[in-house]
């Protein structure tokens, strides 16, 4: 049974909200306030349906006193109760606590691990996956800084991707995901393992990480030599060292003050993401699967291309539809895992 008082709380706060944005709150407080009722509405709709249910629960459970309604009232009764629990476990979900970041832009960064040149080859494979994802949903994709390899691996890639629901999508792929194959180069035909690291981080505020000025060394440089494909294209190319961590980050795009911008913006969200993952280690240290906690310490996926399946580790998925995940088919996986994860959180909360 979920307490009445907090049903109370959460319909004053959203009268509250509609009260302050139906008569103009002040400008620097419009956006929070906007998105706190967003955020609010789904659950106060839930709060009003299962509110309205019960007040017509109790109103047929009293025509069961009068004689000559009861038999109407009766049968009411059973399809009342069935909508109130579906009702009850709606809310339930909604008042599932959310992750703060799920609104945020994400910044991917994806690396070749195992597996030399046949691992950079998958890291740009998944690459491709993530932006045709972003494209079937509409996200802006923007490459902030790649390197690439001779036959057309990855070494390293970081994108900004902004759109609804980035990083509530994205962060369920946050690990090291692993490829079974035979390589091009392969002339006997023996299938090949090899793995790369994805890692997706919400995108800082300035509010959020506050950067000391005399903690970073900013670096500007003319990028030269192989491996990137803005490499010859840019005299402007920024470097940003975070000195009490020892974060590096490089931008090299044609803009010298975007290279900036978004050096900057890579930097917030790497120390935003070191300090939610200390306060979430903290709360819940063997959380299973660690979900949204950005540990990438262990293997969460495997793409078997002879048999076209994709396992999913953490949840024992499996899709035998390689072909149209790596084309970027990533709902079905994506929605079990936060189906998961929303299950846990109903068990903790129960617990």
């Amino acid at each position: 049974m979920i307490p009445a008082d907090k049903l109370v709380q959460i319909t004053a706060r959203f009268q509250f909200l509609e009260a302050k944005l139906a008569a103009g709150a002040a400008v620097a407080d419009m956006a929070a306030l906007g998105r706190e009722y967003a955020e609010l509405r789904p659950v106060a709709e839930s709060v009003a349906e299962y509110d309205a249910l019960q007040d017509e629960l109790r109103a047929t459970e009293a025509m069961c006193a009068d004689p000559e309604m009861r038999a109407l009232a009766e049968e009411e009764l059973h399809a009342l109760r069935a909508r109130l629990t579906a009702a009850e476990d709606a809310l339930q979900l909604a008042l599932l606590p959310r992750d703060a970041a799920d609104v945020r832009p994400a910044m991917i960064e994806i690396r070749p691990g195992t597996g030399g040149d046949e691992a950079a080859l998958f890291a740009a494979d998944l690459l491709r996956m993530y932006q045709r994802y972003a494209e079937t949903k509409g996200w802006r994709f923007e490459i902030i800084e790649e390197q690439v390899t001779e036959l057309g691996g990855i070494k390293e890639v970081i994108a900004r991707i902004e759109g609804d629901g980035v990083f509530a999508r994205l962060k369920y792929e946050s690990g090291v995901h692993r490829v079974q194959r035979v390589p091009e180069t392969e002339a006997s035909g023996r299938i090949h393992t090899s793995a790369a690291t994805v890692a997706v981080l919400p995108e800082a505020e300035e509010v959020d990480i506050v950067i000391n000025p005399a903690d970073i060394r900013i670096d500007t440089m003319r990028a030269s030599g192989a491996g990137g494909q803005h490499v010859n294209t840019t005299d402007s190319a920024v470097r940003i060292t975070h000195i009490p961590t020892g974060i590096m980050v490089t931008s090299a795009q044609k803009s010298q003050h975007r290279n900036r911008e978004l050096a900057m913006n890579v930097l917030r969200a790497r120390l935003y993401d070191l300090e939610r993952s200390r306060v979430d280690g903290a709360r819940s240290a063997d959380r299973r699967g660690q979900v949204g906690s950005g540990d990438r310490s262990e293997r969460i996926r495997t793409y078997n291309f002879p048999q076209g399946r994709m396992t999913d580790h953490r949840i024992n998925l499996t899709l035998y539809k390689l072909d149209a995940v790596m084309q970027g088919d990533l709902d079905d996986v994506i929605d079990a895992l936060a189906a998961d994860a929303r299950a846990s959180l109903l068990a903790e909360m129960e617990a």
